[in-house]
């Protein structure tokens, strides 16, 4: 696709720009190989500048952020500053096992997880906690952990007979249980055995049956507001991206959810966040959670944004938009 160069320059300028914005753009956008002298400049400098850097200053030498008192080091809270929320936006941002921290992160995280029971929290199976470790665990390059292997496993065989998962107990899935599909995208296409490929397939078809947006009487407003980090919360944009990467770009049912992110488009040619992780504002159909909750921001709501721009401009560059 062709990128206005103003906005390109904006996105990939080493100066101003975070080096995993420029990876995604050089990478989804330009659609340039491992080996371009840009990917690996950008490969090279996550975890030393920017984001990532920020993210992994704070880390205690064991892997931990946060410590929350006598009875140890939790992974899941305080929402959303430690380990497991850390380890969501670090494999977002690139980040693979080849940098220490992460092996660090990764070996926390894997010694204490229990696939389908959800010891991050400490109750059942929850299918946004398990898929979500499942996405950042192959992310950072451990998909052959047999842990990572069992809870792919879980994902496949709590798959809802309409293709959708849940992460409360219902007969139905619903379009806020997507870290199921999410998680098997990540495996690559050679490493899907058949179920989880039909897996895959149901699900997909889940989503499309609905558009990416059409559930229930009545829209939820916080589908139709762009966050970062999403850590388990849905957008129409998170539908977008895991249904084009896994190579629906061009199905005729994405249309309308295309037409959403055209729409979202601001006249300089970027897209900007509309609001932070949780969505918390009730008056707009919010997200309302009992607690102190602490929202991990890269960014500011309502500025330009280059991860959803970037983000944006991925999906569209697999559409053919």
């Amino acid at each position: 696709m062709r990128v206005p160069p103003r906005l390109a320059r904006w996105l990939t300028d080493a100066k101003e720009s975070d080096p995993s914005v420029r990876l995604r753009y050089w990478t989804d956008v330009e659609g340039r190989p491992a080996s371009d002298r840009r990917v690996r400049e950008a490969k090279a400098a996550l975890g030393r500048t920017g984001w990532t850097e920020r993210l992994l200053d704070s880390q205690f030498p064991d892997g931990h952020w946060v410590t929350t008192g006598s009875s140890g080091r939790d992974l899941y809270r305080p929402k959303y500053i430690v380990a497991n929320w850390r380890a969501i936006v670090l494999s977002d941002l690139g980040m693979t096992r080849a940098d220490p921290r992460i092996r660090r992160l990764a070996e926390i995280i894997l010694r204490r997880w229990s696939p389908g029971k959800n010891d991050l929290s400490g109750r059942g199976g929850e299918i946004c906690v398990t898929g979500n470790a499942v996405r950042y665990l192959t992310r950072f390059g451990y998909l052959d952990h047999p842990a990572v292997q069992r809870s792919i496993a879980w994902i496949v065989r709590t798959q809802k007979s309409d293709g959708g998962w849940h992460c409360f107990p219902s007969r139905t899935g619903t379009l806020d249980g997507w870290e199921g599909l999410a998680a098997l995208a990540e495996i690559p296409e050679a490493a899907r055995d058949p179920p989880v490929r039909r897996s895959i397939e149901r699900g997909a078809e889940f989503f499309l049956r609905r558009r990416l947006m059409n559930e229930g009487r009545t829209r939820y407003p916080p589908w139709f507001r762009i966050h970062y980090p999403n850590h388990y919360y849905y957008d129409v944009l998170v539908g977008l991206r895991i249904l084009t990467r896994l190579g629906y770009g061009s199905d005729a049912r994405l249309r309308p959810a295309v037409r959403w992110l055209l729409d979202k488009r601001r006249r300089d040619g970027t897209w900007a966040l509309d609001a932070d992780h949780p969505d918390l504002d009730p008056d707009r159909g919010g997200y309302r959670f009992p607690g102190p909750v602490y929202p991990l921001r890269l960014e500011a709501p309502n500025e330009p944004s280059r991860w959803a721009t970037v983000e944006a401009l991925s999906v569209l560059a697999r559409t053919g938009t």
